[in-house]
């Protein structure tokens, strides 16, 4: 950062206008502040600060204390201006604080708010850009030019009147006082008492851990069988140098032990496991033995009892073996059996048939019957041609019967058309004009299919023609009657508008506190506000009047756009509805 220019006005001891050229004075590279008590040194510094920040170091930011000049002459404004460059950036900052002016209008003071202008020079133009006018984005914009905040600018660049000297008379201890006041250094404090209370969190943590290592290596000795339950395994408590490689080594050497000892115990765990095995191989084959010799016994028990069972087991293969030769011969059993039936059944059928013939041929043999069998299909056979010459005989006379009937319907019939015939000529001209009759019908009805469908078509639309002629008027009503509501509505907003204009002094004055500037004139003396009267009308009310106006211009707009859209549809269906340009009633 670089300072160019301050201008100081109605600030601090300086009255009138005061500018410092830091190009000038800062031409040797280093440049030196100094004069009497009270000559205005750190309002200077004061005067950077507050440009750059918006508020001084020290005890001028207190709150109550003005930075506006005692000397300065009434109606001159409290004003700092500081030329800088940043980075590669050139600006220019003005402030002016909140401060006391006279009113334009009465006697007294009104409170003059505080300002704030950031502009940027332009190389290529060599003109001067306005950036913003707003505290909060103007402030950003430095601090994040800067680094800095104002706290840390005022610890770091611009050390407070008297606080220098203090610093190079006072001893060691309030030396750091001064320079922790100074700098700030509580934040490092904070971080050394944030690793005290850390290092004694990690002491605690190295004594838990040492307690706990302490009894896992005091548990490891009672379980190894080497150690007192009184005594520790190694010297030293909880939380001293050395005791965790003590542990370690007493471990490292337990453990060495403890493998002699495991190695040991698996040698003669070796020796048990096969001793083991032997004797359960020896239990093995006692079992087998005993397995073989239980087996044997019951061997034994079962041939004694099949001896003692022999009778029965021969007595029932005996009868096993008749049963096997019964049903050897029970499928010839069965044939003679059906045989038996059949003979039966033959022996009954020949009674019936020898009960059906005549007496004298009941005892006869077989021979006789056949004989006569023969002769009386020989006699059949002589009787067969003239049964075929009977059935030819009934067939010729159904024949002649049906060749009557058939005649006497064709001399019927010739009589008929005889008869037809002899009307024929008179019932053909009646026919024949018939005929032309129906064709000239026909081609009118050809003729006026032709121009039924345009006739249909031009009825609908008279029919939408006067249905529309119908709501036009209808529509016509309701514009009138929105216009009417429009314009009343109209009036009434109108008129309320106008009292509330008339009372607005008064809605004004409604909102005026003590002691705060007027939204009018801007002064702080209120002594005579305007009073409501009865017919006062507030902004709800005329808000209501507009809305009911806007809603009723709406109504009337959309009634001219029905009336328009219907006299639209109403000329079109007049136009279809209208006869052809020949005159044709049909038409």
């Amino acid at each position: 950062m670089r300072l160019h220019r301050l201008e100081i006005t109605a600030f601090g001891p300086f009255g009138a206008t005061q500018t410092v050229d830091f190009d000038a004075l800062s031409s040797a590279g280093l440049f030196l502040l100094h004069g009497p008590t009270g000559a205005g040194k750190t309002s200077v510094l004061d005067a950077v600060c507050f440009a750059l920040y918006g508020s001084v170091p020290g005890v001028r930011q207190t709150p109550g204390a003005s930075l506006r000049s005692d000397h300065a002459p009434v109606g001159t404004y409290t004003e700092v201006l500081l030329e800088l460059t940043v980075g590669d950036r050139r600006l220019e900052i003005t402030r002016r604080p909140a401060q006391q002016r006279p009113k334009r209008r009465g006697t007294g003071f009104t409170t003059e708010k505080a300002q704030t202008w950031l502009r940027e020079y332009d190389p290529a133009t060599g003109a001067w850009n306005g950036l913003s006018r707003s505290h909060q984005e103007i402030g950003e914009e430095i601090t994040q030019l800067l680094g800095m905040s104002r706290e840390q600018f005022c610890q770091v660049v611009l050390l407070p009147q008297g606080d220098f000297a203090r610093f190079l008379r006072a001893d060691a201890e309030a030396r750091g006082k001064l320079l922790g006041r100074l700098f700030d250094t509580r934040r490092f404090a904070a971080v050394e008492e944030r690793l005290a209370d850390l290092r004694r969190v990690a002491e605690q943590r190295v004594r838990e851990g040492d307690e706990r290592l302490l009894a896992l290596a005091h548990r490891m000795a009672q379980a190894a069988g080497g150690l007192d339950a009184a005594r520790t395994p190694v010297e030293g408590g909880p939380g001293e140098p050395g005791l965790a490689a003590a542990v370690l080594t007493w471990a490292a050497v337990a453990r060495t032990e403890a493998r002699e000892a495991l190695d040991v115990a698996g040698l003669r765990l070796a020796a048990a496991e096969r001793r083991r095995d032997g004797a359960r191989a020896a239990l093995d084959a006692e079992r087998d033995l005993a397995a073989r010799q239980a087996r044997h016994a019951d061997a034994l028990r079962r041939r004694e009892r099949i001896a003692e069972r022999a009778p029965e087991r021969d007595r029932l293969r005996a009868a096993l073996d008749r049963g096997v030769r019964a049903d050897r011969v029970a499928p010839a059993l069965a044939l003679r059996r059906d045989a038996e039936r059949e003979r039966d059944a033959a022996r009954a059928a020949l009674a019936r048939s020898r009960a059906r013939l005549p007496t004298d041929l009941a005892d006869a043999g077989a021979e006789q019957l056949a004989a006569l069998e023969n002769r009386l299909r020989g006699e059949l056979g002589g009787l067969e041609p003239a049964r075929r010459a009977e059935h030819r005989a009934a067939a010729v006379a159904e024949e002649r019967a049906v060749l009557a009937r058939e005649a006497r319907a064709d001399e019927e019939a010739l009589r008929d058309a005889a008869d037809w015939l002899a009307g024929w000529e008179p019932r053909r001209a009646r026919l024949a004009g018939h005929a032309e009759a129906a064709r000239d019908a026909v081609a009118r009805a050809e003729h006026l299919a032709g121009r039924l469908e345009p006739a249909r078509r031009r009825l609908a639309a008279a029919r939408r023609r006067d249905a529309l002629a119908r709501g036009a008027e209808a529509a016509e009503a309701r514009l009138t009657e929105a216009r009417e509501r429009r314009n009343d509505a109209h009036e009434t907003w109108l008129d309320v508008k106008s009292r509330r204009l008339e009372g607005i002094a008064a809605e004004l004055a409604a909102g005026l506190e003590a002691d705060a500037p007027c939204q009018v004139c801007g002064s702080t003396d209120h002594p005579a506000p305007a009073r409501t009267t009865a017919g006062h009308v507030d902004r709800a009310t005329e808000e209501a009047a507009y809305a009911a106006y806007t809603a009723a211009e709406e109504t009337r707009t959309a009634a001219e756009r029905e009336l328009a859209v219907t006299r639209e549809s109403w000329a079109a269906a007049r136009a279809e509805a209208r006869p052809a340009p020949d005159g044709d009633p049909a038409a």
